[in-house]
């Protein structure tokens, strides 16, 4: 399979980098500078450069988005539009996006991020990260997409390949960034989400 991914230098990015390689997909690394990654093609893009993407799109058979929202006071509204503008490109390779646990499922009634002592620090990312998802939840029939949401807590650890998998209600409450991207390459290999929101635990 050829897979791009942005966002391949951050901490996910990297992560679900070298889990395709490992099982032998074909990848191209995406980052803003063009940071070379062994065993990929490396491209300077950002996800605004809908052109590169579209191309990018053309050339892969699914496209791996893990770019978070800015954390320096700067506006979200360039990466919504950004998403925005990649469903409107109507791309033929599968779009797989790394989404957040804000927009989770916490009981039947409640979201993780209207819950009681959510951490303030991050819920405008956890606000973006809904209103992308939503985004991808209007979007044209022909737009072939999945968005994953981590653990509540995700953080580099061990690569133990066992998780558990729930749709939009928490799956657990950790996951470590090795897992999460084990999870990402078995639904890119074997879909069981198409069109539709998961998230996985240890």
């Amino acid at each position: 399979m050829k897979i791009a991914v942005y966002g391949a230098t951050g901490m996910v990015g990297s992560r679900l980098v070298a889990e395709a390689l490992s099982r032998g997909h074909q990848v191209t690394a995406v980052s803003r500078k063009g940071t070379a990654v062994e065993s990929t093609t490396a491209v300077a893009a950002e996800l605004t450069d809908t052109a590169t993407f579209s191309r990018l799109a053309g050339e892969h058979d699914a496209v791996v988005i893990s770019v978070p929202t800015p954390r320096n006071g700067d506006s979200h509204e360039p990466l919504l539009q950004a998403h925005r503008d990649v469903i409107a490109s109507q791309p033929q390779a599968r779009i797989f996006v790394v989404g957040g646990a804000g927009s989770l499922v916490a009981d039947p009634t409640t979201l993780l991020l209207e819950a009681p002592g959510y951490p303030q620090a991050y819920l405008a990312e956890a606000l973006s990260c809904l209103a992308i998802l939503d985004l991808y939840r209007a979007a044209p029939e022909g737009v072939d997409w999945t968005v994953q949401s981590p653990a509540p807590e995700i953080a580099p650890g061990e690569r133990t390949g066992k998780y558990t998998v729930e749709g939009d209600t928490i799956a657990g409450p950790y996951i470590s960034a090795e897992d999460f991207a084990v999870a990402a390459l078995d639904e890119l290999e074997t879909p069981k989400f198409r069109r539709a929101r998961f998230n996985a635990a240890n």
